[in-house]
């Protein structure tokens, strides 16, 4: 016994010394991806900690609340207390305390191991070589939290459930309702939970109870105290916002499972997927070749299709591998029908009983030739991931004086928004009005178009030596999310990530007395090309030289549900019109009083979107000015 509690400790230490080493060289890490709306969360929480995310924020140029965000509270209350503590968001000690998740899960994978496979460590180092393990554990998202009291969970369960142990099964109850704080997915802890009773045989209640009732008591505690104290039920809220951005949309819907097969293939190094799984039967295999043909046939580039191969060669796999593989399977069908980005993170849940069945499979050699492979690319990935955060930390520094002497709008998401922000820039909605010696900074993966006259100030790139990328303007590479062409695990190229700039806004020169949509140069806002205007739209008019009527010509199409259509002139109220239906009609005043040029917005009471567009969508214009 003396010896065996020695070699566990010998174990324990070793794996908490490689996830240290996996987690020091990146202490530093920037503010990235979502951490920026996270953070938000924890400040707010300074001053109401019961609800952190009562919080309103820019998502896409438009304001939204944080109570739509599809996680709990949980990851923004540890964020809240580090910053009471720190009284600031300081990036080492921050990625320090979060360094305690990743060990967390590294224990708690291990403890399985020991269960299901006969070589635990190295189904360990199999877990911490995953790419989204080591990139993602870089990051203050929910991810790691979640991943460590989600493992908490199974370890501790299974334990219980084997050892009819009671202190077991309540840590198992109190880690799977700390996983449902933390993100919506922990609802499939109740089938994963739910089938190993089932293999077991297992009656005991206190267990059905624990594996039924405990991952979602706290989320269900959360959300009728949200219902109650604000009116609103978060998971209501979060709703609406996937219909509003077109989040469930059938393309995206399909974009998603595309990028979570090939994920899957690339858990572990599909060199190590296809040496574990030769043994298997042949409609496997033919199963994986079909698979790969039909991606061939939707997207012909060779990492797509050999990806998608890899992955559903995986899948088949886990059919008829118990418990473990159930697990594999019951996540990864749950993640089709509530996942929506496609992104890697969102399959760490199920990396744990892939290294397992990989460990079980192979030889050790194999295991070794598989770490050898897939170590020094998911590493080569945080890298590259560092270095692209870091540059928007140091472009953001750079402009520190001339934020201090203008107005600074940040047309920009992420990192580069969280440090122009710490810098006293704003963030820009999507219809502000720019004014002469404004100044713009943002990024081509970003920015939303601005249809203001500007100088280039300053420029920068993105582009790491490491011929790998998580994403890039011109990619393929649907790491963090799935778009249109971006269906890839990741990309080997050297092309740039990102382009910078800040700009200068100038005068406009003002040539037109009447617009229509193709007229950009005058148009200040929410005007598109094709017509459509959002629920407020800003055009720029030169002011003719003899007295005309003031009009703008409109379209109400069947499907949208606007009726009532303001105009204001330089921000004052001139007229005012409620429809019966469609149809074309114009809204028109006498010419405005004064000298100077003239500023139109047109104003509508409700907007709809279609099927495949994001847009918010009010009327069509087909003209604003004097005629």
């Amino acid at each position: 016994m003396v010896a065996r509690a020695r070699s566990e400790f010998i174990s324990i230490l070793v794996l908490i010394v490689i996830v240290l080493a996996l987690r020091l060289p990146f202490m530093n890490q920037s503010v990235q991806g979502d951490d920026l709306f996270y953070l938000y969360g924890a400040e707010h929480a300074q001053i109401d900690p019961w609800h952190p995310t009562h919080v309103s924020y820019l998502f896409r140029g438009d304001v939204v609340t944080m109570q739509g965000q599809s996680h709990g509270p949980l990851n923004t209350w540890i964020l809240a207390a580090l910053l009471a503590v720190l009284h600031d968001v300081r990036e080492v000690p921050f990625h320090l305390a979060y360094a305690l998740f990743s060990v967390i899960a590294a224990l708690a994978m291990w403890s399985l191991a020991k269960r299901f496979t006969e070589r635990p460590m190295l189904a360990t180092f199999l877990f911490l070589a995953v790419p989204a393990f080591v990139v993602n554990g870089n990051t203050l998202e929910s991810d790691l939290p979640f991943l460590a009291f989600w493992m908490s969970a199974i370890a501790l369960f299974v334990r219980a459930v084997d050892d009819h142990s009671v202190v077991a099964l309540i840590g198992a109850a109190i880690t799977s309702a700390l996983a449902g704080l933390a993100a919506y997915q922990a609802i499939f802890l109740v089938p994963i939970l739910g089938f190993y009773l089932i293999e077991k045989r297992n009656r005991w209640p206190l267990a059905w109870v624990v594996a039924i009732a405990a991952p979602m008591a706290l989320f269900g505690a959360w959300q009728l105290f949200e219902r109650s104290t604000s009116g609103q039920l978060p998971a209501a809220v979060l709703a609406g916002y996937m219909q509003s951005y077109q989040f469930r949309a059938l393309p995206q819907e399909l974009r998603n499972a595309a990028a979570l097969l090939v994920h899957s293939g690339w858990i572990l190094s599909p060199v190590l997927v296809l040496a574990a799984f030769t043994r298997g039967p042949k409609w496997r295999w033919i199963a994986a070749a079909l698979a790969a043909g039909a991606a061939a046939i939707y997207d012909p580039h060779p990492m797509f299709w050999a990806s998608a191969g890899c992955g559903v060669l995986l899948l088949a796999w886990c059919f008829g591998r118990g418990f473990v593989g159930a697990w594999v399977l019951l996540f990864f069908a749950g993640a089709l029908m509530v996942f929506f980005a496609g992104s890697a993170r969102y399959l760490l849940p199920m990396a744990a009983p892939v290294a397992i069945l990989a460990a079980r499979a192979t030889s050790t050699r194999t295991v070794a030739l598989g770490l050898a492979l897939q170590l020094p690319i998911s590493l080569a990935l945080a890298v590259v991931n560092y270095q692209h955060a870091d540059v928007y930390r140091q472009f953001a520094a750079s402009l520190s004086n001339q934020i201090a002497t203008h107005r600074v709008w940040i047309d920009s998401d992420w990192g580069l928004c969280f440090y122009l922000e710490s810098e006293g820039a704003l963030p820009m909605p999507k219809n502000q009005v720019l004014q002469p010696g404004d100044m713009v900074v943002g990024s081509d993966l970003t920015q939303f178009p601005i249809n203001q006259p500007v100088v280039p100030f300053m420029q920068a790139e993105i582009r790491p030596k490491i011929p790998l990328r998580l994403i890039s303007v011109d990619g393929r590479s649907a790491y963090s999310v799935a778009s249109p062409g971006r269906i890839e695990p990741f990309e080997f190229s050297t092309a740039p990530i990102d382009h910078m700039h800040a700009s200068i806004v100038t005068e406009r020169k003002l040539e037109l007395s009447y617009v229509d949509p193709h007229d950009t140069a005058q148009i200040v806002s929410g005007l598109y090309p094709d017509g459509w205007m959002t629920d407020q739209a800003t055009v720029l008019l030169k002011r003719p030289e003899h007295s005309m009527p003031l009009r703008a010509d409109l379209y109400i199409p069947p499907a949208t549900p606007a009726r009532h259509v303001r105009m204001l002139v330089d921000g004052v109220l001139a007229a005012e019109e409620t429809f019966a239906g469609p149809g074309s009609y114009r809204v028109a005043v006498p010419m405005p009083a004064g000298i100077a040029d003239v500023t139109v917005t047109l104003t509508v009471d409700q907007t709809f979107s279609a099927p495949g567009d994001q847009r918010k969508l009010g009327v069509i214009v087909t003209g604003v000015g004097f005629r």
